[in-house]
C-alpha cells in the first residue's frame, strides 16, 4: 500500500516546549474533552510526539508512546489533531504515518488506539493506513460513548509500505 507523502508545504518534526500553547490550543478546539497542558508537557521526550507546522506555525499534532512487553513492545497513538483550518490535506494521515515510523524505530511490534465509535472520518483514516478493529469498550468517554481499540502490525505494516 502505497502512502503519500506529506504536503509540500508542511514539516514534521518533534513537538519541544514552545509548541505546547498552540497544541493546546488545536486540543481545546478538536475535543470536547480535551487534554490539559500538563499531560502533554509529560510526553515531550517521547520520539512520538511529533507536531505539523506550516508557515512556523504548530497545525497539528500526533502523541504515542512505547511500552515494553515482553519482547513484543506495544506502542499507543494516545492522540492525534490537525487544526480545523488545516484539515483534509494530508496533514492527519503524515503525522500518524511518522509516528508508526517512530515506534517502530523504538521497538513497537503493534500499535494501537482508541478512538470514538462515531469518528468516522478517524476511523477511515486509521483503517486506510492499516490498522483494524479488535474490540470495542463501551462507555470508554467521560461523556458515555464507546470506544473501538484499532491495532496495526508494524512489521506487516512495514512490508506493505
Amino acid at each position: 500500500m502505497a502512502v503519500p507523502t506529506q504536503p509540500a508545504d508542511v514539516t514534521v518534526r518533534d513537538a519541544e516546549q514552545s509548541d505546547l500553547g498552540a497544541i493546546v490550543r488545536i486540543e481545546r478546539e478538536s475535543f470536547g474533552q480535551p487534554w490539559p497542558y500538563t499531560a502533554f508537557e509529560r510526553f515531550l521526550d517521547e520520539p512520538g510526539f511529533l507536531v505539523a507546522t506550516h508557515e512556523g506555525g504548530v497545525v497539528g499534532y500526533v502523541v504515542s508512546d512505547v511500552t515494553p512487553n515482553f519482547g513484543r513492545d506495544i506502542g499507543h497513538v494516545k492522540d492525534l489533531a490537525v487544526a480545523e483550518s488545516a484539515r483534509r490535506r494530508g496533514i492527519g494521515r503524515s503525522l500518524l504515518v511518522r509516528s508508526l515510523v517512530a515506534l517502530a524505530v523504538e521497538g513497537a511490534a503493534l500499535v494501537k488506539l482508541e478512538v470514538r465509535r462515531g469518528n468516522d472520518p478517524a476511523q477511515a483514516l486509521y483503517r486506510d493506513i492499516g490498522f483494524e478493529t479488535a474490540r470495542h469498550i463501551p462507555r470508554y468517554y467521560r461523556d458515555g460513548e464507546d470506544a473501538l481499540v484499532m491495532i496495526l502490525d508494524v512489521p506487516e505494516w512495514q512490508e506493505r509500505r
